[in-house]
Formats: C-alpha cells, structure tokens, sequence
C-alpha cells in the first residue's frame, strides 16, 4: 500500500460512521489515523472491532464508555481501547472532535 507523505483533511477518504458522526483518514502501510467530529449529542454506538485504538480529544468534550470503564473526556485527554472491548461515545451539548489511531488499518475507512 502507498500513503502520501503530507495529507490534506481535503484530500482523505471520509466516511459518516453513525449520523452526527463523520472520519477523516489517512493511512500509512501499518497503522490509521482518524479525525472525528461529532455533532453535538451525537453517539458512536456500543460496538467492538479487532483493532487497538487510542486517541485524544481536541475538541469539545464526550462521554466515554470503554467496557465497564466511563468517564466525560475534554481536550487533551486521552484514551485506550484495546481490540475486541466493546465501547461508546456520547457527545455533549458542545460537540466532540477527537484524533484516534488504529492499528492495524481499518479497511473499511480507506
């Protein structure tokens, strides 16, 4: 797989995952890169997947349930979701964006 060096928001593959709820992506040969935003009150629904994701919140602040585990994250904190542990997010009233990184890719975000 070939990634370019410097990527634009603009140029990367976007996808709304859940309504309210859109990424942004940029892939290297190993690992993914994802911008999120999410309108306010908008919710990533309980799900799991094979992929180690960790990231951070730049943005805005949402309720982060990982497992049994739940916190409201702002920005500057950080997150850790190991593969296969199920998790949701809940936007608050002033909306979320957050930076989370995959590993390995998630195929179905390019």
């Amino acid at each position: 797989m070939s990634s370019p060096l410097f990527v634009d928001k603009s140029d990367c593959s976007m996808h709304t995952i859940f309504p309210g709820v859109t990424v942004s992506t940029a892939a290297g040969n190993e690992m993914m890169l994802s911008y999120v935003e999410l309108e306010p009150n908008a919710e990533v629904e309980l799900h799991s997947h094979p992929h180690e994701q960790v990231g951070m919140v730049i943005k805005g602040s949402a309720r982060f349930i990982v497992g049994e585990k739940e916190q409201v994250l702002t920005p500057g904190r950080m997150y850790v979701i190991p593969g296969n542990v199920e998790h949701r997010v809940i936007a608050l009233e002033d909306g979320c964006e957050a930076l989370d990184i995959f590993h390995p890719i998630r195929e179905e975000y390019l």
